[in-house]
Order: structure tokens, then sequence, then C-alpha cells
């Protein structure tokens, strides 16, 4: 039954997934690349899905063999190419860690930031990610993310250093005699 039930998550069968967990499939089966029937649900942004594991008890800080959570999965998904705040929000509700680290000590807030992910870096900012961490290479998620011009990730970043005391927003006054100010411009896209 592991099989059929990791198929009905993967595919979104919501009530081929609930059926086979009330008849006592294990809820915190793995697919043959170690991933949870949790994290396989948060990497595909389906919040019913994730919400009905969590209840029937899935593991919320599970780690497949790369160090990866649902939390992790749910802030950014390559193949969709976005993040999915409302699964964050779940996962947090539930007791997900928001500071695990995946290889070379990157956070779920500095994955989301470096792909422009605003509703996720908001999402984990209200929920206490720490904006000053650093990775293994002394990066923080707003330096990770100035090269890449996502204008709404770099102000939410700058404002909650701000909050924190640190960084560049910390001073008293916004604009003090003497201050020089930045403003960042997304590129133009290309026609």
């Amino acid at each position: 039954m592991s099989a059929e039930l990791i198929e009905a998550v993967r595919t979104g069968d919501f009530d081929s997934a609930l059926r086979m967990l009330a008849a006592g499939a294990d809820v915190n089966s793995r697919d043959s690349e170690g991933s949870s029937l949790l994290m396989l649900a948060s990497h595909a942004g389906n919040l019913a899905m994730v919400l009905a594991l969590i209840k029937a008890g899935a593991e919320v800080n599970a780690c497949d063999e790369r160090g990866w959570t649902p939390l992790m999965k749910a802030a950014y998904n390559a193949e969709l190419d976005r993040g999915f705040a409302d699964v964050v929000q779940a996962l947090i509700d539930a007791g997900a860690n928001v500071e695990m680290p995946i290889s070379y000590g990157i956070r779920p807030l500095m994955l989301a930031a470096g792909y422009g992910e605003t509703a996720v870096v908001e999402t984990l900012l209200k929920a206490g990610a720490d904006v000053t961490a650093r990775n293994e290479g002394g990066l923080t998620a707003l330096m990770m993310v100035k090269q890449k011009h996502y204008v709404d990730v770099i102000n939410l970043l700058h404002e909650a250093e701000r909050d924190a005391g640190v960084g560049e927003g910390s001073c008293s006054s916004k604009n003090e005699p003497g201050s020089n100010v930045v403003t960042f411009l997304k590129p133009l896209s290309k026609s």
C-alpha cells in the first residue's frame, strides 16, 4: 500500500490518500529518493494534502538524505519556479523549524529570498526566522539576494534587519544629514 499512497500524494489524489491513511497506511512513508509524503505534498504546494498529512501525524521536521525538510520543499520548488507561502504557514503552525539548514548552511529564509519568493520570505520573517543568520560562506539572506534585483524581498529583509538593530537600515533616522539614499529597481523585462 505504501507505493500506492506515495503515488496518490504525488499526483494529488486526495480521496485515495485519505482512504489509505484511514486503512492504516504509514503517514511517514518515503519514496525511493527519501522524500516523505509531507515533503512531496509540500513541494507540490498541495495545502489540502499537507493539512491532511499533518492531521494524520506526519513528521513535520523529517529530513531527506540531503537535509531537506517539508518546509524547505515548500519554500521553493525549482520545477514550478515558485514557493508556497500558505503551505509554509501551515508547516510553521504545525511546529516546523524555520532555522533548519540544508547544505552550506542555507536556511529556508535564504532559499526563498534567493528566488524572490516575497510571500514566503514575509511568512518566514513573521514566524521569527533569523534575518541575521549566515550561511557557511558568511552571507545573510539579504547579502545573497541583493544582486538578483528582487526589490520586494530586498525591502523586506532591509526592514527586518533594521528591526533587529543590524544592517544598513539600523540608524535612528532613515535619512540622516549626509546619508545616501539607494533605490533598487528591477530590470525591465525584454519583450
